[in-house]
């Protein structure tokens, strides 16, 4: 639950800090906007790499599907959980492409800092594969040696 908790209180920063310097946009919230989405981003990546790791060391006994890993799908997590990672997420998409096209300049310069808001939503993946990762539930990993079905294997042998 640590994970839930800290995707919302992190996704609730972002959002304050972006809709204030919307709102306000002069220099000292633009470089904070600007460093607090890359803070929120380098924590996205460390959390996606962590995840993926630890589900690639889980795939050897689960079959984990990226779907159930990066959005919760499958009954992989609770209806709740899944509910609260999911709206963080979509929540950084909807906020971060929002502040970026509202405040497409500064100071009559095209680009903004505020576009540094679209690298955010790679937290709420991140945080999602994470959570799969270490408490999502996955089927078991059926072993045996899967074969092409017979009409696949004639007509790649007629081909080359």
């Amino acid at each position: 639950m640590k994970i839930v908790k800290l995707n919302a209180a992190l996704t609730a920063i972002f959002v304050v800090v972006t809709v204030l310097a919307v709102v306000v946009f002069n220099s000292p919230l633009r470089r904070l906007v600007a460093i607090v989405d890359l803070l929120l981003f380098a924590i996205g990546v460390a959390t996606f790499i962590w995840g993926y790791f630890s589900a690639v060391q889980r795939s050897r006994g689960d079959e984990i599907s990226v779907a159930g890993l990066f959005f919760l799908v499958d009954g992989v997590a609770t209806k709740s959980v899944m509910r609260l990672m999911n709206s963080a997420l979509a929540i950084q998409v909807v906020i971060g492409l929002g502040g970026a096209i509202i405040r497409r300049s500064t100071d009559g310069v095209s680009g903004s800092t505020l576009a540094f808001g679209v690298l955010v939503p790679l937290l709420g993946l991140g945080l999602n594969g994470l959570w799969a990762s270490k408490y999502g539930t996955f089927g078991k990993r059926i072993i045996g040696q899967v074969s092409a079905p017979e009409d696949e294997i004639g007509k790649d042998s007629a081909h080359g």
